[in-house]
């Protein structure tokens, strides 16, 4: 990542600074901040009380980025696998990064999955029946499957995630 340099004034003389990415407190305070390669504050950032909504879980099977997920208990041990309208597998959040079976996977449980493509800005978006882990445009519709609401289109790249609660199909 390149180091931005700001121009400032300090004790009356110009000095060139750096900005900062992540915040370790208050030795951070005054100091210039910059957005990430992503183009995003670091979490370090915000205000005590205010989180990514975010859970490190054990993956029982390979995840894709942009999956949405569900979360369940494997004899005691929570774990994430791709959700699933056809067998009522639930959405509880989304992951942004290819996860190998096996390893920990970042489940974020609220806001823009923004690791997808092919979308139509706008357009509401179902928990799929036919591709685990993927939305559809389109509910599903046939008995035993789950209606799942992820949310909306944001642009062609990104789903605005919500938990919505699943209405099954008799």
């Amino acid at each position: 990542m390149s180091t931005n340099k700001f121009l400032t004034i300090i004790g009356g003389a110009r000095k060139l600074v750096s900005a900062i990415f992540q915040s370790a407190g208050s030795a951070d305070a005054n100091k210039i901040i910059s957005t990430n390669s992503a183009g995003k504050l670091d979490a370090s950032f915000l205000p005590s009380g205010v989180a990514i909504q975010t859970e490190a879980i054990a993956a029982s099977e390979a995840l894709a980025a942009g999956d949405f997920v569900n979360i369940f208990d494997d004899e005691g041990t929570r774990k994430v696998r791709k959700a699933d309208a056809s067998n009522s597998r639930l959405a509880n959040g989304y992951v942004l990064e290819v996860v190998v079976s096996g390893q920990n996977a970042t489940v974020y449980k609220t806001g823009s999955n923004s690791a997808l493509s092919g979308l139509t800005p706008g357009q509401i978006r179902y928990l799929s029946a036919t591709t685990a882990g993927r939305s559809t445009a389109t509910a599903p519709s046939a008995s035993g499957q789950i209606i799942q609401c992820l949310g909306y289109a944001e642009s062609t790249t990104s789903v605005l995630f919500e938990f919505d609660e699943p209405t099954t199909i008799e």
